[in-house]
């Protein structure tokens, strides 16, 4: 848990909950927080399982899950290559297209020529290529009168996405089975902030959705899991135009390690289909495997 991606405090909440919930299930939990001396710690307590709730960067983009392997340890969720692929947004947009899976237009583009000019005609989003829990999102909207002025925090490289209007779902997949979809209500962009603020958003669970739009977020989440070659537990989320019917639902991006509180996306939906928080973490530890 914790780590030093910008998702430190939500790995850390994460970590906290899910550690307490196993603890209650009847396991010996001892809980780690990430550092550079994690590899000698792990040697130190040899543990039969490593419930991986680091989030962001180094925790969900293949670097633990490496070093995991190289121990021999068995871990929850996705297995190095998966990780990495999900971690880098266009590289899974290529891997969705392939499997024909309807993703939104965009580009990779240097962020300077960003700052300098409109590389794609807005309304767009511009965010990292490698972050998650939308850190660092800008919305250029259709009447900006010029470029973002992304901070000097940004990569050097940025992924530009055309805005897709509408409403944000959200699927979660666990093993082989989606269980359900979420519509999440904001009052604004679906940011860091309203992820992860007390009252920043709603969810509403089941969905109010056509039919034809449910069954799809549940199709295309499973086969989304499937082509980025997830295990355990992953949620995809959504952008849906209704005005568009099914030509307007588009695939954001697949989290191979989702919040993990018992008020997360994730464990709403597993809760929803009738497994308790401490269920749902205890199935992960037992699904927990070293096998890439």
């Amino acid at each position: 848990m914790g780590g030093s991606s910008a998702e430190r405090e939500v790995s850390l909440v994460s970590g906290r909950d899910c550690a307490a919930a196993l603890g209650e299930e009847g396991f010996e939990v001892v809980r780690v927080d990430a550092g550079a001396d994690l590899c000698a710690r792990l040697a130190e307590i040899q543990p039969d399982v490593v419930f991986n709730a680091l989030h962001g960067r180094w925790g969900e983009d293949g670097c633990v899950q490496g070093l995991l392997e190289w121990l021999r340890i068995p871990y929850t969720h996705s297995g190095v290559l998966a990780s990495a692929l999900a971690m880098d947004k266009e590289r899974t947009k290529m891997a969705f297209r392939a499997a024909g899976l309807p993703v939104a237009e965009s580009l990779l583009a240097p962020a300077v020529e960003v700052r300098a000019r409109h590389v794609m005609e807005p309304p767009y989003v511009v965010k990292p290529n490698s972050e998650g829990s939308s850190v660092g999102v800008y919305l250029v909207h259709e009447a900006a009168n010029g470029p973002p002025q992304l901070s000097a925090e940004m990569p050097d490289v940025v992924m530009v996405e055309a805005f897709v209007p509408g409403r944000e779902l959200t699927t979660t997949v666990m093993g082989d089975r989606a269980l359900g979809v979420t519509d999440i209500l904001t009052d604004g962009w679906y940011d860091y902030e309203a992820k992860y603020t007390e009252g920043g958003s709603r969810h509403v669970l089941p969905a109010d959705v056509p039919a034809e739009i449910f069954d799809a977020c549940m199709d295309y989440a499973l086969r989304a899991h499937d082509v980025l070659g997830c295990r355990g537990v992953s949620r995809t989320d959504f952008r849906w135009d209704e005005t568009r019917g099914l030509r307007g639902l588009f695939l954001l991006e697949t989290n191979t390690q989702p919040g993990m509180t018992p008020t997360s996306l994730s464990p709403e939906q597993a809760a929803h289909c009738g497994m308790s928080f401490g269920a749902l973490c205890r199935w992960m530890v037992e699904d927990a495997s070293c096998n890439r």
